[in-house]
């Protein structure tokens, strides 16, 4: 048996010869793709696919129901105070009023529900005009408004 392992052995100890590599080279795959249509840049293709819901007024309203009157705790849109939505493409123009001609808030208000449209995807522009026709008066308040405020309906 010690002969046999001393036989492995001095195999192991000899180097062995390298392998010979294969008379045919490996070509690298082909570069050059061959398409009948043109071809698409690849930042075009590599945009993520836009899954957002399309601009509308009900993404408006929702935008416009996070802005509050910092004097009374409702939203804008409860309170009566949004008369016009109208969208063109991606610029949203909103007519809107104030509860009283003095309020001092105007200008705050009016900026914050510019901001909130222009968070909404597809939006480039917002234009948000405050406007005194029709006065305010407290029945454009709505129901959910009215019960916040202890109002009757």
């Amino acid at each position: 048996m010690s002969s046999l392992f001393r036989r492995i052995s001095a195999l192991w100890k000899k180097e062995q010869p390298a392998a010979p590599l294969p008379t045919t080279a490996i070509q690298p795959p082909s570069t050059t793709i061959f398409t009948s249509t043109p071809a698409t840049s690849l930042s075009a293709v590599a945009q993520p696919l836009d899954l957002s819901p399309p601009l509308s007024e009900d993404l408006v309203f929702q935008a416009l129901r996070k802005c509050r009157d910092p004097e009374i705790p409702v939203n804008i849109v409860d309170l009566g105070l949004i008369y016009d939505v109208r969208i063109a493409e991606n610029l949203v123009n909103v007519k809107m009023t104030l509860t009283t001609q003095g309020c001092g808030m105007g200008g705050y208000i009016s900026q914050e529900a510019e901001e909130q449209i222009r968070a909404l995807p597809g939006v480039r522009e917002a234009k948000v005009e405050i406007v005194w026709d029709p006065p305010w008066n407290p029945s454009m308040i709505s129901e959910a408004g009215r019960k916040v405020l202890g109002l009757p309906e």
